[in-house]
């Protein structure tokens, strides 16, 4: 990525397509917040690690804060927004919706990903949702200079998905997919 991605041009190119939307009937909706800020060496997008719990398919996980929509959320901006930093952030934009896959099967849920500016710096609390909070350089990401693959056996196939190491920490699975989707879009200039 080069220095003429700046949040800026981030914003300009998201407001410039319309994501697309996925619609699971009766299905759980959750929402994410994929927070940009600009970094020494050019744009960086904050990670977390997902505590381990045993009834969570993505225990342990790197990802993006995020979660379900509560009952008395209004919408899916809503869900990310009380799912991640409190008032340091700027709507940027949208990534398409991705639809939630835990131990290689379609769950039913559909994550509406929200790109934010860090509008201030912020303090980053791990909590017993969030083991380990990370800021990633996205240049190294999108030229492939991370590319890794995670191993995984799905009903016996032993498979090699793509995945990104990020400082040791192995980014794959929906949150490479939401990624990937937003290098997709910040090469289409």
């Amino acid at each position: 990525m080069s220095r003429a991605h700046d949040l800026e041009a981030v914003r300009r190119l998201l407001s410039a397509r319309t994501p697309s939307t996925l619609d699971e009937p009766g299905g759980p909706r959750a929402a994410v917040a994929t927070v940009l800020r600009e970094g020494a060496e050019g744009l960086e997008v904050l990670l977390i690690r997902r505590a381990q719990h045993p009834e969570d398919p993505w225990s342990g996980h790197m990802a993006f804060p995020g979660g379900r929509q509560d009952s008395g959320d209004p919408d899916l901006l809503h869900t990310a927004l009380r799912e991640t930093l409190d008032g340091s952030r700027t709507l940027l934009g949208r990534l398409d919706d991705v639809p939630a896959v835990a131990r290689g099967e379609r769950t039913g849920m559909v994550i509406s990903p929200f790109v934010f500016e860090l509008a201030r710096e912020a303090t980053l609390r791990p909590n017993h949702e969030v083991a380990e909070t990370l800021w990633a350089p996205l240049s190294p990401m999108m030229r492939g200079e991370v590319d890794t693959v995670r191993p995984y056996v799905w009903k016996g196939v032993d498979l090699k998905l793509p995945a990104y190491d990020v400082a040791g920490r192995i980014v794959w699975g929906l949150t490479y997919q939401m990624l990937h989707g937003l290098f997709g879009i910040l090469a289409e200039r």
